[in-house]
């Protein structure tokens, strides 16, 4: 089921290559099967960042107040959004705590996830055990030089599991964690160009190839140590990805801190910026079994206590441009944890 990179180069090349051909392409004894039935009218498409269904915004976010407890049975008069600076007006607002949930897990599996695997594998699973309902679906793949779907869509958790045991550190060289990133051994192989963590490219495949097909609410948990080697795309293409797909992405960041010889992590900020702008958060564990638990929870917690709302934009352009948004809570220091912003749909043609 191991992706070279070369099919990699051709998921690039073809930005538009169906989930089902993806599953095609990487097929898993265990895989539900991917629907093969054609897409849904325009009027009906997924487009842009958030999902536009007659041009309608739909928005999902989580309240916070300043400790971090999480804020419930917030109403439409609670709350405001802006686009561009513009207030909108929302049409719909509820709390969505049981919506179908679809999750994607991508699993670092480079050479300085080694001593932590395991804690990630088995914190991994009893999360999905925990959070799959009936109507949720997960996939999962892991990325180091490659990038492997281990399990496509399925709504069980024990297929999930049985999946992430599997999941093996691969170097390329044969060598196992044995060296730094870029520093020579480990992770670089030897011959061609330096490919190392493709993080970038995992995100960017995750929500073109699998999440892109998906309509409601939609999360990505990464765990990782936020270090990306060779990817050929760059960070921002992967945040559009997610952006275009509506989809929330978590970094938990986790990696034995002695693995760098006291460096520090290199991710740490461009793994708060692909969390951030996306709608989520980064939780660092560092390589604590408790803390990896408790961020599996926090995680779990959020993505049952969130808020939908749903707004005609104010902007008809159908130009392809990013809008920001904003959203406000009334309360003292509420703090809303929402994406960015997102894309409009681009003319036609385009």
């Amino acid at each position: 089921m191991r992706i070279p990179h070369s099919l990699a180069v051709l998921f690039v090349a073809l930005p538009l290559l169906s989930a089902a051909a993806w599953g095609q392409l990487v097929p898993s004894p265990d895989a539900s099967p991917v629907s093969t039935a054609p897409p849904p009218p325009p009027e009906e498409e997924s487009m842009g960042t958030l999902k536009l269904n007659v041009n309608l915004v739909d928005l999902f976010f989580t309240v916070k107040t300043k400790s971090g407890e999480l804020v419930p049975h917030l109403t439409k008069d609670d709350c405001s959004v802006a686009e561009d600076k513009v207030p909108q007006t929302l049409k719909n607002f509820t709390a969505e705590t049981h919506l179908p949930l679809t999750l994607g897990i991508l699993l670092d599996t480079s050479g300085s996830q080694t001593d932590v695997l395991p804690l990630e594998q088995q914190a991994g699973s009893q999360f999905l055990e925990r959070i799959l309902k009936s109507k949720d679906q997960a996939f999962l793949l892991s990325f180091d030089v490659n990038v492997d779907l281990l399990q496509d869509f399925t709504n069980s958790a024990r297929q999930l599991s049985h999946a992430m045991d599997k999941a093996q550190i691969n170097t390329a060289g044969g060598n196992g964690s044995s060296g730094i990133p870029g520093l020579g051994g480990g992770t670089i192989p030897i011959h061609g160009t330096p490919k190392g963590t493709l993080l970038y490219d995992a995100i960017y495949l995750a929500a073109n190839e699998k999440m892109s097909q998906q309509n409601g609410r939609k999360a990505m948990i990464i765990l990782t140590d936020g270090d990306d080697q060779g990817s050929d795309h760059k960070i921002q293409e992967a945040i559009a990805a997610a952006d275009k797909a509506n989809t929330i992405v978590y970094v938990i960041l986790i990696a034995e801190p002695s693995f760098y010889g006291g460096f520090g992590y290199n991710g740490y900020s461009a793994a708060k910026k692909i969390s951030e702008e996306s709608g989520g958060r980064l939780i660092n564990v560092g390589a604590n079994g408790k803390k990896l638990d408790a961020a599996f929870e926090q995680i779990e917690e959020e993505l049952r206590t969130e808020y939908l709302a749903s707004y005609t934009p104010t902007n008809a352009k159908q130009d392809g441009s990013f809008r920001r948004i904003s959203v406000q809570c009334k309360g003292d220091d509420m703090k809303v944890q929402v994406r960015k912003g997102y894309y409009a749909p681009a003319p036609e043609g385009r």
